[in-house]
Formats: structure tokens, sequence, C-alpha cells
């Protein structure tokens, strides 16, 4: 990012290949479509370039990427918050690796995950696609939200139990 920011655009290539299929995948985890998500990766890298002399160099470029992915999503909530996106646009994210899933049984988990997850609201949903599905640090994430970490543990604390609830509640199990 630092010869990006000294003018070396060219090698905005190479912190798109490396950081697009995570940020498609956390897009994909909050919006549910496909489509949708590929057009607000391509704004997070534009905004990248366009905004290139704001990038320090102290902290991670992951946590600035993200800090301007929010941004984004928050931005397209803005201007088409009156949009809803029906459930024939819900796609699967897309793999790092190509593995198929064997049995039925985890298919199912699976899509019960993403709608008890899909239910969640959109705050608390971010916070998990964050630490659990990008595997960011606490501490990256109370960058990209300006707060504290132990304020990310308590928020991702809560949102799992909150997850926890959905999902037992779609699985017909009952919660403890």
């Amino acid at each position: 990012m630092d010869k990006v920011r000294g003018g070396d655009v060219a090698q905005l290539a190479h912190l798109f290949e490396r950081h697009r299929v995570k940020l498609y995948n956390y897009y994909l985890r909050l919006t549910r479509n496909r489509w949708l998500s590929e057009d607000l990766v391509q704004e997070v890298f534009l905004r990248v370039l366009k905004y290139r002399h704001t990038f320090r160099g102290d902290g991670e470029f992951t946590m600035w990427m993200y800090h301007i992915a929010r941004n984004v999503h928050r931005d397209y909530h803005a201007k088409w918050r009156h949009e809803q996106l029906s459930a024939g646009d819900q796609e699967e994210p897309a793999a790092d690796d190509a593995s198929a899933q064997d049995t039925l049984e985890l298919d199912q988990s699976t899509r019960l995950l993403q709608e008890a997850l899909a239910r969640l609201p959109v705050e608390k949903r971010e916070l998990l696609v964050l630490s659990r599905y990008q595997n960011l640090r606490y501490d990256v994430i109370a960058g990209i939200l300006d707060c504290s970490t132990e304020a990310v543990k308590v928020r991702v604390h809560r949102a799992m139990n909150e997850l926890r609830t959905i999902f037992l509640a779609l699985s017909g199990e009952k919660t403890r």
C-alpha cells in the first residue's frame, strides 16, 4: 500500500488479488447477494485508490481496508435502503479452495447457520463476519469500529448468544 500511496497505482492489482475473496465473502455474508457483493468489492478498491493519500502506513492495511469496506456498505444502505433482497439472490460464499460438502446434514446445518446469521441485526452480523469468518483479531476489529478491544469482546459475545438462540429456534431445539 505504501507503493500505491506513493503513486505506483499498478501495485493496487496485487492488493486486489490478495484481499478480494475475503472482502467478497465479507459482503456476501452481510448482503446475501452475489452481484451486489462483487460491486461493493470493486467500490472498495476504487476508494482505496481515491483515498490512498489518507493511508498513514502506521497501522495495518487490513484495518484501513475494512474501515473503507464498512463505509461502502453503509453508503450503499443509505442510498438504497428501500430495496429488499429477494430470496432468489442468496448465494453461498466463495471458497478459497475447492472443497465439496459431503453430507446432507452438514449442508442443512450450514443453511440454518446462514439463515440465523441473516436474521441478526446488521451490526451484530458484521461483528461475527469480521471475527469468525474473516478471522480478524479483536484489536483489529476495535480499530475498524473505533472502540476498545473489550467492547468488541462483549459485543461479539452478545452477538454469538443471539445467533445461538436464533439457530436453535430455526433448528427446532429448545434454548437453555
